[in-house]
C-alpha cells in the first residue's frame, strides 16, 4: 500500500468515528424526543424515517450517476461525507 493510501485510509477512518460519534449524539437526543410523545413526538418519528428513505434515494442517484468514485477509500468517505452532512443538520436541530 502506498503512502497516499493509507493517508486516505486512515481519514477514512477518522471520518467513520467522527460520523459515529454525531450519529449517537442524534439517537440520543430523537429518542428523548419521541420518549416525551405526543404530536412532537410523533412527527419526529415520521420526520426520522422520511429523512433516512431520501438520504438513501439520493446516495442510490450518486452511486448511478458516478458520483461516488469506485476506489473503495475515496468511495467509503464520499459516502461517510454524504451521511455526515444529514446527521449534522439533524443534531443542530435537535439540540
Amino acid at each position: 500500500m502506498t503512502e497516499k493510501q493509507n493517508a486516505n485510509w486512515m481519514a477514512a477512518g477518522m471520518e467513520a468515528w467522527t460520523l459515529g460519534i454525531d450519529m449517537w449524539s442524534v439517537v440520543g437526543l430523537r429518542m428523548m424526543k419521541i420518549a416525551a410523545g405526543g404530536t412532537a413526538g410523533e412527527r419526529e418519528s415520521r420526520l426520522m424515517v422520511e429523512e433516512k428513505l431520501q438520504a438513501m434515494a439520493e446516495l442510490q442517484t450518486k452511486l448511478l450517476t458516478g458520483g461516488i468514485s469506485s476506489d473503495p477509500a475515496t468511495g467509503s468517505r464520499q459516502v461517510m461525507r454524504h451521511y455526515s452532512g444529514k446527521v449534522k443538520a439533524n443534531r443542530r436541530r435537535l439540540g
